[in-house]
């Protein structure tokens, strides 16, 4: 189930489902160490001794957000009851603590007495075994905890706390969890438990007819007792209301702290572009990893997830950020790569939110049994690329100073070093989609991009014979491109090629949304004649023919598949290949009227998007449904990336219009 809510601080995130149910909570890092493991944190109410969760067809859920803000706007409606809840979460930006304020509103000429139940299901360290579940009298809230993880959950309904409280073992024989003793409305108490456990408590009060009571759910989260104590009382101090007024008010200050002409864009596409923002800051680790995906669900397909960092995803993540203006939200990115670099001047496949390396399916040796590396050039060279696209965005010139010799230059030694002696093209690594190794129309473009900003780097800093070096590579890699990675029969650019013997290489024809790069990374303008056919063959080879729109990734997709029938769908549409078309058309406009295509395109993105904003990695081709993991950090990023860039070149060819 794809996460419609996401909240974080770059320490805590939290992440909840349709039925406003907690999913996720990762701390201490982004991505790392997620304590409940997808497990149903459930939500119920009795409202007159008639009982149900909110996961139940009683209910009418509508998942949301207050506008420019990580503070969720939700309502709950159960029609035969009379009673909405409006529901109001929140992580604070700075502190670890999630908290819930529930409004409940009595639609009806009878006073409505109300028990709201919570049940918190965690799994710490990412194991049921050996947790413990405790009530504490003193201060009469419930902590889980192991080891150096505490976690502190408390409640009140009108002033008054937790009424009934209960712990138990959870999914051990035929222990189904403290949930069930709740569905009678009352809770047998059981005081502590250990072991694979839960608990639940509940919370009650009287709503008049026509009336509202205020129920507050909070959470506090620390590596001892004494700091989740300590966090607790100081949110009682302010108070969990004006603490979640406070949070609201931070992030649209955040959000909103730089403009962007709107254009000719609705408020719909507006708001999503805000949203965007603030979806990737809670993706965003405090120490500076960008992570792609944290909805654990993906662990039910191949027992791994996307809570990792892939340099690719977040150097271009981290360039569209800077675009947007958040320059100093992903500086620490730049930092952290520059830390992970090996002596060779490579990264590797993918990082850990601390830092180590992550899982990897890249093997070292090659089918013959010769040694490889087992990386993603492009990784390595678009990591270069974004930070001279961060540096041009800030003139930051104190930071780029900072990492030019840890960072800029062994990468772009790597990158020249990595070559091909008779191709003049980057030696074999595996492509962005992870799949095949070869040398790639992607790659070789990142690599030429990845190269032309060392050689920036090396002319701003005086280092001329460094730029020379530099430039040299880039030029000598574009002429192997267009001599190997570019087919006059076909009349556009491969996907790639596949060594044989003795120099020669097998030509890979199939359709490619990825070959956007040939100009994103300056290696050709989108309006070269050679791109303008790639990207037009594209866009008709991988449109999605079904009604729903979208691009594929490239001809007969098997991730996810839906379709052998690639005529109508050659994949599965993904938002970032859809993105990239809309992208070539913004850069080759030449009046306002050419950007009504990428301007449908912004227009169909926000249309497959949650009704919270969400975006998805891919949609189901013929019913629009999301796909694998949501919300997809790079989807948003991309999104706010192209946006920004129909926004200047509207404004540039209005100006235009004007001045004629």
């Amino acid at each position: 189930m794809p996460r419609h809510l996401v909240l974080g601080n770059g320490k805590l995130l939290i992440n909840l489902d349709e039925h406003l149910q907690i999913r996720d909570i990762y701390f201490p890092y982004v991505g790392q160490q997620n304590h409940v493991q997808g497990h149903v944190n459930r939500l119920g109410a009795s409202i007159n001794g008639s009982f149900s969760w909110l996961s139940s067809k009683e209910w009418d859920i509508e998942p949301g957000y207050h506008d420019d803000s990580l503070v969720t706007l939700s309502y709950a409606k159960n029609k035969k009851q009379g009673i909405t809840l409006k529901v109001e979460d929140a992580v604070h930006q700075r502190e670890n603590m999630f908290m819930r304020r529930i409004s409940v509103m009595n639609e009806t000429d009878e006073e409505k007495k109300i028990k709201l139940f919570f049940h918190q299901d965690l799994s710490i360290y990412e194991t049921e075994v050996g947790d413990t579940a405790y009530f504490d009298p003193h201060k009469s809230v419930i902590i889980h905890y192991k080891k150096n993880r505490y976690f502190l959950f408390s409640a009140s309904f009108d002033d008054k706390g937790i009424d009934q409280y209960t712990t138990g073992v959870k999914r051990f024989l035929s222990a189904e969890g403290t949930w069930r003793d709740a569905e009678d409305g009352h809770l047998h108490v059981n005081p502590i438990a250990q072991g694979s456990v839960d608990s639940t408590f509940s919370v009650e009060g009287s709503v008049p007819p026509h009336g509202k009571g205020d129920a507050y759910y909070s959470l506090t989260v620390g590596k001892s007792r004494e700091e989740v104590f300590s966090l607790h009382d100081y949110l009682m101090e302010i108070g969990p209301s004006l603490t979640l007024d406070k949070i609201d008010v931070y992030w649209r200050r955040w959000v909103n702290k730089t403009m962007i002409n709107p254009c000719n864009l609705s408020d719909e596409l507006l708001a999503l572009y805000n949203r965007s923002l603030l979806i990737i800051r809670t993706q965003t680790n405090e120490n500076g990893y960008i992570i792609a995906a944290n909805d654990s669900d993906i662990q039910h397909y191949n027992r791994d997830h996307y809570s990792y960092m892939w340099p690719r995803d977040g150097a271009l993540i981290a360039a569209a950020v800077a675009k947007a203006g958040f320059h100093g939200m992903v500086k620490n990115f730049y930092r952290r790569c520059a830390d992970v670099l090996t002596k060779e001047g490579y990264l590797h496949h993918k990082y850990n939110p601390d830092g180590s390396i992550g899982s990897s399916w890249h093997p070292m040796t090659s089918k013959d049994g010769s040694s490889q590396l087992p990386i993603q050039e492009d990784e390595t060279a678009l990591v270069l690329w974004a930070f001279w696209e961060h540096y041009k965005e800030t003139g930051d010139i104190e930071f780029a100073q900072s990492l030019y010799r840890s960072l800029v230059r062994p990468s772009a030694r790597f990158l020249l070093q990595y070559m091909h002696d008779e191709l003049d093209l980057p030696l074999p690594s595996y492509d962005l989609w992870e799949e095949r190794r070869g040398i790639f129309t992607f790659t070789a473009s990142s690599v030429y991009g990845g190269l032309m900003a060392a050689h920036s780097f090396a002319t701003l800093f005086g280092e001329d014979d460094r730029a020379e070096r530099y430039k040299k590579g880039a030029d000598r890699l574009k002429v192997g491109m267009e001599k190997h990675l570019y087919d006059e029969d076909a009349g556009r650019f491969l996907r790639g090629i596949y060594l044989l013997d003795n120099n020669a290489y097998k030509k890979d024809f199939t359709m490619e949304s990825s070959m956007y790069a040939l100009f994103a990374f300056g290696v050709y303008p989108a309006d070269d004649e050679r791109v303008i056919r790639t990207m037009n063959q594209m866009n008709e080879e991988l449109s999605i023919k079904s009604g729903v729109g979208g691009i594929a990734r490239y001809t007969n997709d098997y991730y996810f598949q839906q379709t052998h029938d690639v005529t109508r769908a050659p994949g599965n549409p993904w938002l970032i290949c859809t993105l990239w078309l809309a992208k070539w058309h913004i850069q080759c406009a030449k009046t306002i009227e050419d950007l009504e295509r990428p301007h449908e395109i912004l227009r169909w993105v926000q249309q497959h998007s949650f009704s919270t904003g969400v975006l998805p990695e891919q949609l189901h081709p013929f019913t629009g449904d999301a796909l694998s993991v949501a919300p997809l950090t790079w989807s948003h990023a991309t999104y706010v990336d192209v946006l920004k860039e129909y926004t200047s070149v509207f404004e540039k060819l209005s100006q235009n219009s004007l001045a004629r």
